[in-house]
């Protein structure tokens, strides 16, 4: 079994979701892991499943992603395929299903891709890391929401366990049972 899972992350958190997925893969699974900005002509009918993570900022995944996906859609949706949406408003755990989490139901409303599954996760929020501007747009969009708002704070919302038992779903998708 083979699979690509391309990441397009603004802070890391997305790029270590999609590291934690290609690990509890690798037992049974060939993995081929790739920043979407960095990923080199492949075939994706060479792969058994591909699965694309991205993160939210400012309320949009990245021009990168959406471009991907709008090439490569009539692939995508002839194979496994796998959705992970990253966004802090999932640290809500009412907001963690493609349904109920309105970046991602608007996006794939929209998208010509329909993924086989798709799984929602908290991203992280890192205030200490961010520039000045990221920082107060930030505070500004967690006050609206209820969110933190102390700038000395680093915090992870990412549900760990959940992001394995998607990884193992995956797995069955493209044939590799329970990895």
């Amino acid at each position: 079994m083979k699979a690509l899972l391309i990441y397009s992350s603004c802070d890391g958190q997305t790029k270590t979701i999609v590291e934690t997925i290609a690990k509890e893969l690798q037992e049974k699974v060939q993995v081929s892991l790739y920043n979407i900005n960095d990923l080199p002509e492949v075939n994706l009918k060479d792969y058994d499943g591909v699965l694309l993570g991205a993160s939210i900022r400012y309320g949009y995944f990245s021009k990168a992603f959406k471009s991907f996906v709008v090439r490569n859609s009539a692939i995508l949706n002839e194979m496994p395929s796998a959705f992970v949406s990253v966004n802090l408003i999932a640290r809500k755990p009412e907001k963690q299903s493609p349904q109920t989490n309105s970046y991602t139901r608007k996006y794939l409303l929209s998208s010509p891709w329909k993924p086989s599954i798709c799984g929602v996760f908290a991203g992280a929020l890192r205030y200490p890391r961010y520039s000045w501007l990221d920082r107060v747009m930030i505070q500004l969009i967690m006050r609206m929401s209820g969110g933190e708002t102390d700038a000395s704070k680093e915090i992870e919302y990412t549900d760990w366990s959940q992001v394995k038992h998607f990884s193992h779903d995956f797995a069955r998708l493209i044939g590799a049972g329970d990895a």
